[in-house]
């Protein structure tokens, strides 16, 4: 589709932002009372060579672009008062390490190429996500509101020449319902009373810590010692908030349970509505036997909807264990378009289990229940729904008119947003180093 790259974009491959930006370096552009360090290029440029990308120096000229953009957002939102909170700051920021850590291949694989533990390097983070958080609000204000009617849709396509129009590969609608192994309280109880008994050397005056990075099995935290950074009670879920805000500083808590396992926390400190723990986690690892349950379980479930007893939409809210999908009618979201909050997906993006099960379905038809590793690593079941298969085409209307409307919707957006930085341009203060006087991306800057 015939999208405009603008100031709209604001890609940091990878994020590599670090303390070494802030060291006393070369300024390689001002924008109003803003620098921008050479340092802070470089860091971009180098998490782009980690990505395997060719070496391409004119890329750096992208990257000081995306920030000479971001700086002139924040100044602005500076002036009309935009704030961002904590937690906004810390949901993103662990939205990207989990990105980061799936790319990485698992936190101890990111930390090593980090070199520094996710601790670490989210303190470092935390005034570069700030700042583009700031920025990317200030951008929303901006477009608020703005919208394309169904006219401004169709002269946006008939304005594309026929010979470039996109193509686009097979898409389909999937849905799941996952089935989790509930354990019993005498399946637990291993668990339990490993944690316990980790509990019990704490108390009998044991290093905490020691004990957590050898025992602990949140991959997070477990280096650090078993400590996480100040937080407030929606970071957690709430049986581990419950306790954390419970505690005094130094008290140890008793085994507790919640989603991800058994654990043992000690507040270290509190500061207002924020608390500073460290906890050791036990994992529960499903048995055998409660995974025959699961399989049993969507196995009746199968039954009940190829039989019409059940629809597969309430048959998700009522049974699965997939809290992102069972109030979506178990219906899977485009993670690389959460925009529009689509359910088309191309089929190169599909998870490969879930590819293999609607391998040989047609639309309207259902999977037997298969064995899936989790995100979590650890062993479920699930059903899977083919709800439509759309084949290759050329982009038209009829079946393409979301993606289309949201291609009009930016191109909107990006004159807008264009428009007023060409003013605030002309009324700021922009200074760039004669170093990247060859680039043309930043000649709009000058």
């Amino acid at each position: 589709m015939k999208k405009s790259l603008s100031v709209l974009v604001f890609i940091f491959l990878a994020f590599g932002y670090s303390a070494k930006a802030q060291e006393v370096d070369k300024v390689v552009a001002v924008v109003g009372k803003n620098i921008i360090l050479k340092s802070e290029v470089e860091n971009q440029y180098a998490q782009y060579l980690a990505q395997g990308e060719a070496a391409d120096n004119s890329v750096k000229c992208i990257f000081l672009h995306q920030l000479l953009t971001q700086k002139l957002l924040a100044q602005q939102a500076a002036i009309d008062s935009i704030e961002v909170t904590e937690d906004e700051v810390d949901d993103n920021i662990n939205r990207r390490l989990r990105y980061m850590s799936n790319q990485a291949g698992g936190q101890e694989r990111l930390e090593q190429f980090l070199n520094r533990s996710l601790l670490q390097y989210k303190e470092e983070m935390r005034p570069t996500i700030r700042e583009m958080i700031v920025a990317n609000k200030m951008q929303q204000k901006i477009t608020e509101g703005i919208d394309v009617t169904p006219a401004e849709v169709e002269k946006y396509f008939n304005d594309i020449p026929t010979d470039s129009l996109p193509n686009f590969g097979t898409e389909v609608e999937v849905g799941e319902i996952v089935f989790q192994p509930k354990l019993t309280d005498e399946e637990k109880k291993p668990f339990y009373d490993r944690a316990e008994s980790i509990r019990q050397e704490i108390l009998g005056g044991k290093d905490f810590g020691t004990l957590a990075r050898i025992y602990s099995q949140d991959p997070g935290s477990a280096s650090e010692g078993g400590e996480m950074p100040f937080a407030d009670r929606s970071t957690f879920v709430k049986e581990f908030s419950a306790v954390a805000f419970r505690l005094k500083a130094g008290e140890v808590s008793k085994v507790f349970e919640t989603e991800f396992g058994y654990h043992i926390l000690q507040v270290l400190e509190r500061r207002g509505e924020q608390v500073k723990v460290r906890h050791i986690l036990i994992s529960i690892v499903p048995t055998a036997a409660s995974l025959e349950r699961a399989q049993k379980l969507a196995d009746s479930v199968y039954k009940e909807i190829t039989t019409g007893k059940l629809d597969f939409y309430n048959a998700a809210a009522i049974y699965s264990d997939n809290k992102e999908t069972k109030y979506n009618g178990g219906m899977i979201l485009n993670a690389e378009n959460t925009q529009t909050r689509t359910t088309y997906i191309p089929v190169e993006q599909l998870d490969a289990g879930i590819f293999t099960a609607i391998d040989t379905l047609e639309p309207g038809q259902f999977s037997r229940a298969s064995k899936f590793t989790g995100a979590d690593g650890k062993d479920a079941y699930r059903l899977v729904y083919l709800k439509s298969r759309t084949a290759p085409h050329q982009a038209n209307l009829q079946q393409d008119y979301a993606k289309i409307k949201e291609a009009a919707l930016d191109e909107k957006m990006n004159k807008i947003v264009a428009d007023w930085f060409e003013k605030r341009r002309r009324t700021s203060y922009i200074r760039i180093d004669e170093d990247y006087g060859t680039c043309d991306v930043l000649d709009v800057w000058k």
